[in-house]
């Protein structure tokens, strides 16, 4: 950047005029993005173009392409010397869509002004089908959230049928899974060397013949889960049971004539090698082309830090594991504290950090003590049915970084805006110290971290749905919420605590919402933050909700799956309303739960 205004060439080109302003004739990589073009390390395409570019090679991104034209943003750049990239967005691009009644959401938070028409249903299926008929000898590679989630037969709720590999759907010629750096640098490598692309690990590629390895996992076809749900329940146990070991299998599934073959992943990055992803020259802004335009998810994490990857909570219904990994990834404080020191020097910093944060807020350099265990552990949670005695807990990192950046005389306050794990918090671990530091933690998080309102999950009150969600008891939460009120009471402030919650959820009855009621009644909570269960692909919940087997038991679990059921489990989460009343009163007859109307609405 020169004289601290960045110049347009300090982006990455996305025009040719741009392209020609670097002097270049050739680009090697042009990747196309679902997501409007922000040059920061929260999004993706941004992440990989400048991976590439580290590595010496032309990269030029193309945001939201208009598909519905003569496709002229397809054809603008030419052709690359060796492939086109997709990156459909942030968010699964129908979770950002649709809300869970499949009704149009009012806003895309990736897009200029949140505009909800610029990008299609699964982009990236799309794309690439353009892209094919444009250019069908060069290279398409799929990458990010929609193409990881969707590398085997899933279940599309959107369609409401199951569908295969979004390698069949798309045409694609092969598809990066998890996080992509390693992998696209390896492909890049493996291209300018000639060397044969399908040993790469951490892709999946469609083939018509393959020889399985004896320690090959090989799934029922997705002809069989077709016929079949209760194989594509099984199906799902080992997908996600390779996706949380550090000494993956491949999977091999069978698809019409062909076979898709999803290699072992990387083993999780060095703390040096993420320092480098985020070190990389981002300008952390949107392109100059957004001009006077608001991006909303740019708003939201224009003053944040991530300072680690992964989450071991292993939540039924989450996809961060399935993408990012079980295992944690941490920055060194090195590396944030450079990245503070940027955004501290905006030009619209007002001396807030709106989250000091990750995946979840409080998993900051936790991982196994006993590091041969983790090498041999495929438990989809560390923190689930109870906290890994081999995990360790300490929030000693985090409280280190918090006062370093507090520290700074730019910054009058650094925020967590990230949900936090209690349970981790809470933890009772063997060596007295940790616990000592988690109490300072808790009430240092509680003191001087939250900006009026602490977001935190408990997603339930009732513990047997709660141990389908792997979640922790309620009654830990409750816990929390006293430790919350004492210390705002000591310092006297008047923060309050948010929690999360889901109806719907797979194996939660009405009576269960309906107790959930009472108990939060009982705690005073008029509820704001809640969601109907929403089945995206490659969740436990998900596959349970379809198929109506627990994959790592197959055995039945009922799920509320019509529009009835739904709403007469999500009208208890408004109890307090006038309208809602009569209903919940009526239902609460109907199934024989008269006994709860009295705890509701008692005088």
């Amino acid at each position: 950047m020169k004289n601290n205004l960045p110049q347009l060439t300090d982006w990455l080109p996305t025009t040719k005029k741009e392209v020609e302003l670097r002097g270049w004739t050739e680009l090697d990589v042009i990747l196309f993005s679902g997501d409007a073009y922000v040059d920061h390390p929260s999004f993706g395409a941004a992440v990989i173009g400048r991976i590439l570019e580290a590595e010496g090679l032309r990269v030029a991104i193309v945001p939201q392409p208009n598909w519905r034209d003569d496709l002229r943003d397809f054809k603008k750049l030419g052709r690359p010397r060796l492939f086109f990239g997709i990156s459909p967005g942030c968010m699964d691009s129908m979770v950002n869509k649709y809300t869970a009644n499949k009704r149009l959401r009012h806003e895309d938070a990736y897009t200029p002004d949140g505009r909800t028409d610029m990008r299609p249903d699964y982009p990236t299926i799309t794309y690439t089908k353009i892209l094919k008929q444009l250019w069908p000898d060069v290279p398409v590679f799929l990458g990010g959230i929609e193409a990881s989630l969707r590398r085997l037969t899933h279940y599309d709720y959107w369609e409401d049928r199951l569908r295969p590999s979004i390698l069949v759907d798309s045409g694609a010629d092969l598809l990066m899974y998890g996080m992509g750096e390693k992998v696209v640098v390896e492909l890049v490598r493996r291209m300018e060397q000639g060397l044969p692309l399908e040993d790469t690990p951490q892709i999946a590629y469609l083939t018509r013949e393959v020889e399985p390895k004896p320690d090959d996992i090989v799934l029922y076809s997705h002809e069989e889960c077709l016929k079949d749900k209760k194989k594509e329940a099984a199906n799902f146990r080992h997908i996600e049971e390779e996706s949380n070991k550090q000494q993956a299998q491949r999977l091999l599934q069978q698809v019409g004539k062909r076979t898709v073959v999803v290699n072992p992943p990387y083993p999780p990055l060095t703390e040096a090698e993420l320092d480098h992803s985020f070190d990389l020259p981002y300008t952390r802004l949107p392109h100059p082309k957004y001009k006077d335009k608001r991006i909303p998810a740019f708003d939201m994490i224009k003053f944040s830090i991530n300072m680690h990857r992964g989450c071991f909570g292993g939540c039924a219904f989450c996809t961060i594991s399935a993408h990012q990994g079980k295992f944690i990834v941490s920055r060194s404080k090195e590396s944030i504290m450079r990245e503070v020191k940027k955004v501290v020097q905006m030009p619209d910093f007002k001396g807030y950090i709106s989250d000091l944060g990750g995946p979840s807020a409080n998993m900051y350099r936790m991982k196994g003590m006993n590091p041969e265990l983790c090498k041999k552990c495929k438990r989809p949670s560390c923190a689930h049915p109870k906290v890994c005695p081999n995990l360790n807990t300490d929030h000693r990192p985090l409280l280190e970084i918090y006062r370093a950046v507090d520290a700074l005389p730019q910054v009058k306050k650094s925020f967590i805006g990230s949900g936090v794990r209690y349970d981790l918090m809470l933890h009772e671990h063997k060596d007295p110290e940790v616990n000592r530091a988690n109490r300072e933690y808790i009430h240092e998080l509680i003191a001087h971290h939250v900006s009026g309102r602490l977001k935190v999950a408990p997603e339930h009150t009732s513990d047997r749905v709660l141990m389908l969600m792997r979640k922790p008891s309620f009654k830990l939460f409750e816990e929390f919420k006293r430790i919350f009120d004492r210390v705002n009471r000591e310092e006297h402030l008047g923060q309050q605590i948010i929690p999360y919650f889901i109806s719907s959820h797979p194996g939660c009855l009405e009576e269960d919402m309906a107790e959930l009621a009472v108990i939060t009644k009982r705690l005073d909570f008029h509820l704001e933050q809640v969601q109907d269960f929403t089945p995206t692909p490659m969740t436990v919940a998900t596959e349970t909700w379809y198929t109506g087997y627990h994959p790592y038991t197959l055995e039945k679990v009922f799920s509320a799956r019509t529009q009835r059921e739904k709403l007469a489990q999500r009208m208890f989460f408004f109890w307090y309303k006038a309208e809602e009343r009569r209903n919940i009163i009526n239902e609460l007859r109907r199934i024989g739960r008269s006994d709860i109307i009295s705890k509701l609405y008692s005088k």
